[in-house]
Formats: C-alpha cells, structure tokens, sequence
C-alpha cells in the first residue's frame, strides 16, 4: 500500500488520481462510499470485482479514510486478502501514526510519502530525479515573489490573487477547526483552539512557552502540549527539536514551531524563517521517504543563547546548518563559526533571503559561507 499525507488541499487526492490511468475511488466523506466500507472488505472487494480474475492490479483511492475508527483493520483485511492483484493507495490530511495508536498494526505492508506545498525546486524543474542534492538553478523572480507571499498550496499559488487568497484562507481556517477537528478528536473547547492557533502565528520561530500559551487560552499547560499536538497531526503547524548531541551546554527541551502555510505570517522575519523552515522540512521527509536515508531536521541552541536556525542530519550524523537572514547579509554569523567547529559539521549556511542568485552549487563549500536563499532552495527539492 502507498499512504500518501499531507495538509488539507494541498493536492493529494489530484495527485494520486493523476498517476493511474483506471483506478476505483472511495472517499470516507461521501455516504454512499462510507456505507459500503463500513460493510467492510468482503463488500469492497464484490463492489468492484477483485473476486474475478483480471490482467492488471486494481488500483483503489481511499480518501481521508482514517475519519473512520476501524480504519487500519479495514486496509489490513482488504490487502491481506486481495493481495497481490489490488494495489492500494490512502490518503488523508491527519498524520496515519499506525504505530503509536492502539488497533491493527499495518506494519510491513504500506510505503509512507509525506505530500508539501509548492516549493522553489518544483517551481524551476517539477520532475522528481536520483538526486538528493540538485545543481543549483535560477526561478523566475515573479514566480519566487507569489511563492513566498501566497504560500505553496496550488490553489491561491497559481490565482496569486490577494482577495482569492484571504477567501482561501478564512476558509480553509474554518474547514480545519470545523470538520477536521471535530471528525478526529473529542475536543469540544474549538473556539479557545482556534485562539492558541491564532497565537502560535506569533510565536513562529520562537521557543515554545507552553505557560505563557495556556494563561492566554485559559487553559492547563498540558491542554496546550495536547492541542498543539492534535494541530500538528492535522498539519497545521510542525515542531523542529533542539540537537543536543555533541553540544556543549545544551538546551534540553523546548522545541521551536512553525506553520505548515508561511503565507499566514505578516512579520517577514519570521515568515523569511518560516519559509525556509518549509523548504528543508519537505526535503528531509522527501530523503527519508525515498530510501536516501534516515534524515532529521533540528536546531541549535546552548545555555549561552547562542543559536542557529536549522540543522540537518544524514543518517544520524550532522551534515549542513543554515542561519536565515532577511536581509542581505556581509558578515558570517559567530553562532555558525562556533557551532561548525564544535560539531564538526561539513557545511554551514547564512542563507540570505534578498541575496540575488549566484549559480554556485552551495554543497562545494565547506566553510561558512552566505548564500542566497534563492540559490539554497533550488539544490533541495
């Protein structure tokens, strides 16, 4: 099976139709659909005839399948017992943890891909290769400009409409708190989580205070950790952990957030961090998920306060850091010059947002160095 994830509307369903010529498609949230999986796979199968015996596979699209509780037993006894001739294809706007929750482990029989907004790499050159690291290569600075100020989900990317894009958001805003929320969690207090969403647009890129969080919302410290959880499974917002080993006075915990839409964001600091963020977040789950290796995205920071911004490891073992700068950046950051040197890391980047690109590949350097963010962005994927 192929479980295909990601945030609501960012293509997926359009993807995976996209892909195969004949295919048979159920969606959890059309009734009649719903009615013949709740009847379960013996039904499915009948429905669509993988009783009979068939040239090709069948091919089968199960949209937002994991509303339904019974979910994982239902694929289990579907591909167990149609297998080999039925290919199966989920996806789903809520994370498919089929490890951390209780029910039918599906463990050795899917293949997971995490599925990102638009970034610059797809906007130069679309077609996915071998690579890891790509030749560096120029975007046109229209299509940089509306990818950095309308976001990357396909819709308000390609209208690069102010007013389309504000709809969009309110009401795509709306559908996450009343529908998504509602059809995955028991949470009833939806209007005081729509208020800690509302704050954690502003503590993009900053240490997560899960105190200060919960005297504004009213709510408990540990209500904060568990919605804040609950948003990052329905991929509104992701969380980046502090690298602790190899680092001298580390800081131990707190870990620092973003959102999954950086179009949200007026502070262009932070939004500057944000996209960027995006960027190597969909790069090491694209790595990871295409068999280049175990790669995790991190941050540094010690007791000193001394910080850079992102930190990705191969494999467990370090291998760039990138400190993001708005604007045009002459001097190489001390925190990068320290951090190198304590970790050893092969690669170090002060990745400068208003930097004009320079057709340099960014990876021949292996001291600090200030690159565009243009140049940077075009080598991942």
């Amino acid at each position: 099976m192929i479980f295909v994830v990601g945030p609501r509307q960012v293509g997926k369903t359009t993807l995976c139709r996209s892909l195969v010529q004949e295919y048979q498609y159920f969606n959890w949230d059309n009734q009649d659909h719903r009615t013949l999986i709740i009847d379960g796979p013996t039904r499915v199968g009948e429905e669509i005839g993988l009783s009979q015996l068939q040239e090709k596979p069948q091919v089968v699209i199960f949209d937002e399948i994991h509303k339904y509780s019974k979910w994982k037993g239902f694929l289990k006894g579907l591909f167990d017992v149609y297998s080999p001739g039925l290919t199966i294809i989920v996806t789903g706007s809520s994370r498919l943890d089929v490890f951390k929750k209780g029910g039918d482990s599906l463990m050795g029989r899917y293949f997971l891909y995490h599925l990102h907004p638009v970034s610059v790499r797809e906007i130069i050159e679309p077609c996915l290769s071998n690579k890891a690291i790509h030749p560096p290569m120029p975007i046109d600075p229209q299509a940089f400009h509306n990818l950095f100020n309308f976001g990357g989900f396909p819709e308000p990317l390609l209208k690069a409409n102010v007013r389309f894009s504000n709809r969009w958001k309110n009401l795509r805003q709306q559908q996450l708190f009343t529908e998504d929320i509602r059809d995955v969690t028991r949470i009833q207090e939806i209007h005081q989580m729509e208020l800690l969403a509302e704050l954690l647009k502003y503590q993009t890129g900053q240490l997560i205070s899960y105190t200060n969080l919960a005297k504004k919302v009213n709510v408990s410290v540990d209500t904060i950790r568990r919605w804040i959880t609950v948003l990052e499974s329905l991929y509104y917002c992701f969380t980046i952990q502090p690298w602790t080993r190899n680092v001298s006075r580390t800081l131990l915990k707190q870990p620092k957030i973003y959102l999954w839409d950086w179009s949200l964001l007026t502070d262009l600091g932070a939004k500057s961090e944000n996209f960027v963020a995006s960027h190597l977040l969909k790069a090491v789950h694209w790595w990871t998920d295409n068999g280049f290796g175990e790669y995790e995205l991190y941050f540094l920071r010690d007791k000193d306060k001394r910080e850079v911004d992102f930190f990705v490891t191969r494999n467990q073992y370090p291998w760039f850091m990138v400190e993001v700068k708005t604007g045009e950046s002459k001097s190489i950051s001390k925190n990068l010059v320290h951090f190198q040197k304590q970790i050893k890391l092969p690669h170090a980047f002060c990745a400068s947002l208003l930097s004009d690109y320079v057709g340099v590949d960014c990876f021949s350097r292996n001291q600090p160095t200030i690159v565009p963010v243009k140049t940077l962005l075009s080598q991942l994927v």
